[in-house]
């Protein structure tokens, strides 16, 4: 009795965490990462992940990094001072 073929496939995606957080004195959203390295501002936090999205690959290319596959992780941070 012959085996059964089985074929996995497995995609290797690079992950990248994009920091967002907001500027209280600009009023503007900003978007970091250093691995590609990317640094973005924007009023519209929506536009803001637009513009990241188009730029990540792009970037990653012009630095001779694998910029297929990629997986954007967006995490946003917050500060409060509380008196």
């Amino acid at each position: 009795m012959p085996f059964p073929l089985f074929t996995i496939i497995v995609t290797i995606m690079n992950e990248y965490t994009i920091i967002i957080a907001f500027d209280d004195e600009a009023q503007k959203w900003y978007a970091e990462n250093d691995e590609i390295p990317i640094l973005l501002e924007d009023y519209s936090i929506d536009t803001l992940i637009n513009r990241v999205k188009l730029a990540a690959p792009e970037l990653l290319e012009l630095n001779n990094m694998p910029h297929t596959g990629i997986h954007l992780i967006f995490k946003m941070e917050s500060e409060a001072v509380l008196m």
